[in-house]
């Protein structure tokens, strides 16, 4: 991984507006009509090489593929680890944020106006009161990799898109092993493993086959935890929190032990949405924890209103040698199109505290993390990046 050494480097979190062939064969797969997969094959190559395209014209350097083939950052592992089935259990059995959220709760005017479910997963109440039931991933027999094809076409789009665009950077996202049991995308049940234990495990040695082929091929593995959310969306306290994401961190070290902490790095989120946020633990609760992890890069979120004071906490934290903080500066969850000024102070506020060789800098979340949703336009998501290239040569001029 690249220092900003001579300048600030600048990059984001991974997700990108799709193409619209691509959204449309995504979606015709969630509604259970597998696309041709020759055809699906050929349009995310050119959907890849339109992204990167496009992100070095914007003024980004170190570059992903858009996460054009999955279809959200979270999903795509059900379709890469055997062993897993899509079961209906009782709510009883599932974790806490599979039920409606605190935060919704908290609102109930927010959820309504945006047109939100109750929760996560889809909730059914039995016929006369019963026990409500989720939909959820289940482990139903021994988990596996099973997505090397998919995962080579991912690597071999962005790599040849990369030297077609003159990008000598690149990362790519992966879900982390810690999501086991509690939250996004988490394997709800356990009906195959003796012990959680084993399970963890398993899924720890499937994903490492992931992680290991990513950085094989010489790009920077992005590992997105999005551990800041669970306050906001179960009655979590601190503590259970921070138990949480110090076992995470613990998979996850065991998952990537052979992997060189140079070639990683973490997308620490708070949930991409626009939303209340009002739950959201604060950075200093959790930030000693997330610096234990292995991987030398730690990407947070600094630019939305719930979290833009937190750069202050960086004044009070011992960061080990050979980490580089990825604060957002661009701020994910709205249309409002930074102004390059706007960007350059907050930079410049993280490089006078943490030094501008240890920062790279970056955006709050993914521009489209779930394909599709388009809570940012896709031509104003366009705007912010070149926004976020522009504010850090403005930067530059006083820091170098």
């Amino acid at each position: 991984m690249k220092r900003s050494t001579e300048r600030i480097l600048t990059t984001h979190c991974g997700s990108l507006p799709r193409a619209p062939e691509v959204l449309t064969m995504l979606e015709e797969a969630l509604a259970g009509r597998a696309p041709d997969r020759a055809r699906f094959d050929a349009a995310v190559r050119e959907g890849v090489a339109d992204v990167v395209g496009r992100q070095v014209a914007a003024g980004v350097d170190v570059v992903n593929d858009g996460e054009m083939s999955k279809q959200s950052f979270m999903g795509y592992y059900l379709e890469r680890l055997g062993g897993l089935t899509m079961t209906e259990i009782d709510a009883t059995d599932a974790e806490p944020v599979r039920g409606p959220s605190a935060e919704t709760k908290d609102y109930p005017g927010y959820a309504e106006r945006w047109g939100l479910p109750p929760g996560r997963a889809a909730v059914q109440r039995q016929a006369g009161g019963g026990v409500p039931r989720v939909v959820a991933p289940v482990a139903t027999g021994p988990v596996t990799y099973t997505g090397t094809s998919a995962l080579r076409r991912d690597i071999d789009s962005v790599l040849a898109a990369a030297r077609s665009a003159g990008a000598t950077d690149v990362f790519m996202t992966a879900v982390p092993p810690g999501g086991t049991r509690f939250g996004f995308g988490a394997v709800s049940a356990n009906q195959y493993y003796p012990t959680q234990e084993e399970l963890e495990e398993a899924v720890c040695e499937a994903m490492r086959v992931e992680y290991e082929a990513i950085v094989g091929a010489g790009i920077v593995l992005q590992l997105d935890c999005n551990w800041g959310a669970l306050s906001r969306l179960a009655p979590y306290s601190t503590e259970d929190v921070r138990r949480m994401i110090a076992h995470g961190i613990e998979l996850m070290n065991h998952a990537t032990r052979n992997i060189d902490p140079d070639m990683m790095r973490i997308h620490l989120c708070w949930g991409a949405d626009e939303a209340p946020h009002h739950r959201d633990l604060p950075l200093e609760a959790i930030v000693d924890l997330m610096l234990t992890a292995r991987p030398a890069g730690l990407g947070v979120v600094a630019a939305n209103g719930r979290h833009e004071w937190e750069w202050r906490v960086w004044k009070y934290v011992k960061v080990p040698d050979g980490k580089v903080i990825i604060p957002g500066v661009i701020d994910s969850t709205t249309n409002i199109i930074e102004h390059p000024e706007t960007v350059a102070e907050r930079i410049r506020r993280f490089a006078d505290v943490l030094g501008r060789e240890n920062i790279i800098a970056g955006v709050d979340c993914g521009l489209d993390t779930v394909a599709g949703s388009a809570q940012v336009v896709p031509e104003i998501a366009w705007a912010k990046l070149a926004s976020l290239a522009e504010g850090a040569r403005l930067a530059d001029s006083a820091l170098y």
